[in-house]
């Protein structure tokens, strides 16, 4: 009897460390995915703190007179002279309708500093759509200097001032207060090309590049994909070619994106001799990337397809190729489908591949082709977060805030897909 209570008692013992590891197990676990959200709310309060900026612009409303004789311009249908023409000279003007005091030569060079540089060919535009315009006073909205536009957008905070003096301080101050200084949405983030101006630089360039690029990667990854694994999965026979084929996707899967690019720039642009910088060479270079996601993603979905299926087909009296494109393949759909976005957005976000085609280049103009020069999102963020200015350090952490939203959105219509047409057997 006493044996048996020691036994009983050693058991109790035991079942109270089990539930305490147990307990201590599950604590470690909470304690990890606290940390992991907490390390994610840094993250993103992080990259909005500094981002949400970026989508406001700082624009100054003025009173101009189009003054020929300032401009130096009798007719604005001549090349020449508005090749020579001063348009700076009625926005200096009509500032100096504000601050009557700022005559000097140094104090003008000031004022013309609270503008952005493009202002003027805003006034060149203007005239050279509506010649009949020269003389008159128009009220027009300008875009001001970027380093204006961190002082105002930061409510003054002197660690975003250094680079404005104190009387462009003031001056700027009593704009805003009178309303000719505002702030509003920044639609020219979502308008414009790449510039030299942080007030002037929009991702609409880098969007439209990305968007092409993702529907080469698409068109070359998913078909190819998609067949390498019904074949590999219905109708390859098992040898040793198989199984070296089968390894070697595999490893691909885990090989550095970087490789893929320099696979790239030795076989498209050094062997084949296509240009650098354009979609489809990105395309291409993406798509060989996601491949190996695509086809274990395919083959994974194939083989969740009972066989029953494949019996019943064939017991209909259904040749191999008619189980497979027939009654396989399309259940099998909904699952590559979601391994196909998971792998585009996979390389949405990619840019080491790309820096080496030649992606990195400075680009304006919206591309409008597949073999127009081109940038994308993740290398434009780059761009930006390399520059010393704060204007676009501001773009960058807006610029990621927009990518990380179409990855969320590729992430979150993949999950759709699958809980929409996936069938339970």
């Amino acid at each position: 009897m006493i044996e048996q209570g020691s036994q009983a008692e050693i058991v109790r013992q035991s079942l109270k460390k089990r539930y305490r590891k147990e307990r201590r197990f599950r604590m470690y676990g909470r304690v990890a995915i606290a940390v992991a959200l907490a390390s994610l709310l840094l993250l993103f309060v992080d990259i909005i703190g500094k981002g949400y900026t970026g989508f406001i612009k700082t624009t100054i409303t003025l009173d101009v007179t189009l003054d020929g004789e300032a401009m130096y311009l009798d007719d604005p249908t001549d090349k020449d002279q508005m090749s020579m023409a001063d348009f700076q000279a009625p926005i200096i003007a009509s500032l100096q309708g504000y601050f009557p005091q700022a005559t000097e030569r140094s104090d003008v060079r000031q004022l013309s500093r609270l503008v952005g540089s493009y202002a003027g060919n805003q006034i060149k535009d203007l005239l050279v759509d509506n010649p009949g315009l020269l003389g008159s006073t128009q009220t027009l909205e300008f875009l001001v200097h970027d380093t204006v536009s961190v002082y105002v957008k930061h409510a003054g905070d002197e660690a975003y001032s250094v680079r404005l003096s104190d009387q462009q301080k003031g001056w700027v101050d009593e704009l805003v207060e009178k309303g000719v200084i505002d702030t509003g949405f920044n639609d020219v983030l979502f308008s414009r090309g790449d510039s030299r101006e942080p007030t002037n630089a929009g991702i609409l360039g880098a969007i439209m590049g990305s968007l092409l690029t993702m529907i080469v990667t698409l068109v070359i990854a998913f078909p190819v994909g998609v067949s390498a694994a019904v074949y590999l999965e219905e109708f390859a026979p098992q040898n040793r070619l198989t199984d070296f084929i089968e390894v070697n996707i595999n490893n691909l899967a885990a090989v550095p994106s970087i490789i893929f690019g320099l696979l790239g720039l030795a076989m498209f642009i050094g062997l084949f001799g296509m240009p650098r910088s354009v979609p489809v060479v990105g395309g291409l270079v993406l798509a060989l990337m996601t491949l190996p996601t695509i086809i274990i993603s395919s083959r994974a979905a194939i083989k969740s397809v009972p066989p029953s299926i494949r019996e019943a087909a064939m017991g209909m009296g259904a040749s191999k190729m008619q189980v497979v494109l027939h009654h396989v393949v399309p259940l099998a759909m909904p699952g590559m489908m979601t391994g196909s976005i998971i792998g585009m957005a996979q390389a949405l976000g990619e840019t080491a591949p790309l820096l080496l085609i030649g992606m990195v280049a400075f680009i304006v103009e919206v591309p409008d082709g597949f073999f127009s020069s081109a940038t994308v999102l993740p290398v434009q963020i780059y761009l930006w977060a390399s520059s010393a200015e704060q204007g676009f350090i501001e773009l960058a952490s807006a610029g990621i805030m927009v990518l990380l939203a179409f990855m969320i959105s590729m992430n979150a219509l993949a999950i759709w897909l699958r809980k929409r047409l996936e069938r339970r057997w």
